[in-house]
């Protein structure tokens, strides 16, 4: 995929964090251009900002999951109001799929394992707690900064559904998969294999988990048929815990890349859906934002072309239109 001059300098023009991602997964540039972007996480842009707001022990806002100054009674816990993005599982989220290298953090696993506690009974960091999207997140961020959270990954092999997925409702009896549940668990679980080589055992279980999700072609209810919900075709970034078409894709290249297949002729749907979202200007807007207190934001008011949309939904047709044997 050729992309346009005007729609190749919108993407370049941007943050660090995106301009080494453009410039390694669509344009293709040699290895020493793009890390020579990368390079510049640790001093400038978005990854710089998050890095300065660290605290001395380690976290961010003061608290794993939610900040430390968070009421659970009052208005911002309130039902669509939007939970805080700024604690430190969220804040790590955004620097390791920045592409942040690890060692620009230094201690943190360290200091993470010393003082930092789940909201969930006061449970230790790197061990997790019940919910699986939680679990997922810190199983990807340990792998990424080296803390051992083999446990972890030993927990998603035994609380996988029977259909195949996982359901962060599990805890209180729920026993169908959710879709954002099975989602997060799977990217968790793929980026810990990608740094654990040995990690086969994680295979039979990721493998099952995509059934799931391949059998409902990333967008259906498997009885009725219906669209299991219109988040599926609402476009928005930074991702979130939120599942949409786009980002389901997204992760079926990077698993079909890592296990070296072709793209399942299932994604077809739901690259159609992606595709159809695309402007006449060649670029996607953001549908919608998640609410909740943010350090900073990071991207463009509903409404605007997005440039990381844009990104992600461009190298998903890239991948797509080289690699898949399916006609469409």
């Amino acid at each position: 995929m050729t992309l346009p001059a005007q729609l190749r300098d919108w993407l370049l023009d941007s943050d660090p964090v995106l301009r080494w991602q453009v410039q390694r997964d669509l344009l293709n540039e040699p290895e020493e251009v793009w890390e020579a972007s990368r390079a510049r996480l640790r001093t400038e842009g978005f990854a710089a900002k998050l890095l300065a707001l660290q605290d001395a022990d380690g976290q961010w806002a003061g608290g794993a999951f939610f900040p430390a100054d968070f009421d659970f009674a009052g208005p911002e816990a309130a039902d669509g109001a939007g939970q805080p993005w700024t604690a430190t599982t969220w804040t790590l989220n955004s620097l390791r799929d920045w592409g942040l290298p690890a060692h620009a953090l230094s201690a943190t696993a360290e200091l993470l394992a010393k003082n930092s506690r789940w909201e969930y009974d006061e449970l230790p960091y790197w061990g997790g707690e019940v919910d699986c999207c939680i679990n997922a997140w810190t199983l990807a961020n340990g792998a990424w900064l080296g803390a051992d959270v083999s446990g972890l990954a030993t927990w998603f092999i035994e609380h996988q559904l029977t259909d195949g997925g996982w359901n962060c409702e599990w805890v209180t009896g729920a026993t169908r998969s959710s879709f954002h549940s099975t989602l997060n668990s799977l990217s968790g679980i793929l980026y810990y294999q990608a740094k654990h080589a040995d990690a086969d055992e994680l295979s039979v279980t990721r493998h099952a988990a995509e059934e799931y999700l391949l059998q409902r072609s990333l967008l259906y209810r498997l009885g009725s048929g219906e669209m299991v919900g219109p988040w599926v075709a609402r476009f928005a970034y930074p991702f979130r815990w939120f599942y949409s078409a786009l980002r389901a894709v997204d992760y079926f290249r990077t698993a079909a890349l890592h296990d070296g297949i072709a793209a399942d002729p299932r994604l077809s749907e739901a690259i159609d859906l992606v595709r159809q979202a695309q402007q006449p200007d060649g670029r996607w807007l953001q549908e919608w934002r998640h609410p909740g207190r943010v350090w900073f934001d990071v991207d463009v008011p509903p409404g605007e072309p997005s440039k990381w949309l844009t990104f992600y939904a461009l190298r998903v047709l890239q991948w797509w239109d080289e690699e898949s044997p399916a006609p469409r």
